[in-house]
């Protein structure tokens, strides 16, 4: 765990894992106050490691998607409050990374989709939210516009799956493939779910992966978390 020991990060920390928005606006502003930190180091010693650790219980089956969802929410109710401050650093805008997110053409579920947006956000990444049944062409319209390190799709259906091929495609195609990171995913995210993912037979697990393989992406997750935490790896934060 990666609990601060500061009295005024510690709050902000502890509101995020507990998913208690008004006690992480106050506990951020408080931190703020202190005129001890600075923007970025509430962002990256409180708040950061606090959804990691929201990552970590979710993933050892103490926290579901209700959960996530509501430490999500916390944790962007304390970027709004930080963020006016971050842009003043600068430094940390220009080195914010962004990510284009959606669920591929034909496929109009988004409930996964949104998760992980929460997530990302809750990293501190700039999420560019393209919705559902995105074609293609727009993937590499948004690629082509906002220059991200990261595009995630996702799908739920496997009739849909193709179209996530064919974005590869349309990126290779558009010449833009080599400036991306591509992470695909699209287990059917719901609390019910979360309580039984680890119990897919091994056998789809391995379809899955296999189909992702063959596209030629840079990786696959199988839950919100597990998606945020690539997300990080991927870019090196």
């Amino acid at each position: 765990r990666m609990e601060p020991s500061e009295p005024e990060l510690q709050a902000a920390y502890k509101a995020v894992v507990e998913g208690d928005q008004k006690a992480t606006e106050e506990a951020t502003r408080a931190c703020i106050a202190a005129a001890r930190y600075q923007p970025d180091e509430i962002l990256t010693r409180a708040l950061v490691p606090a959804m990691t650790e929201v990552g970590r219980l979710f993933e050892i089956c103490e926290y579901f998607v209700p959960e996530l969802l509501v430490s999500a929410r916390a944790m962007k109710a304390a970027l709004a409050v930080l963020q006016p401050l971050l842009a003043q650093q600068g430094s940390f805008q220009e080195s914010q990374r962004k990510v284009v997110i959606g669920t591929v053409k034909g496929d109009i579920h988004d409930i996964g989709k949104n998760l992980v947006a929460s997530m990302l956000e809750g990293y501190g990444f700039k999420v560019i939210d393209l919705g559902v049944d995105v074609s293609p062409d727009k993937f590499v319209a948004a690629v082509k516009e906002h220059m991200p390190q990261l595009i995630c799709m996702s799908a739920l259906l496997t009739t849909t799956m193709p179209s996530m091929k064919e974005t590869m495609k349309a990126l290779e195609d558009a010449g833009v493939r080599g400036s991306v990171k591509v992470l695909i995913g699209g287990a059917p995210v719901t609390a019910e779910y979360a309580k039984v993912r680890l119990c897919i037979p091994l056998y789809l697990l391995h379809d899955v992966l296999h189909r992702h393989q063959q596209i030629g992406a840079d990786g696959y997750s199988p839950d919100a978390s597990a998606a945020a935490r690539l997300a990080k790896a991927k870019v090196g934060i």
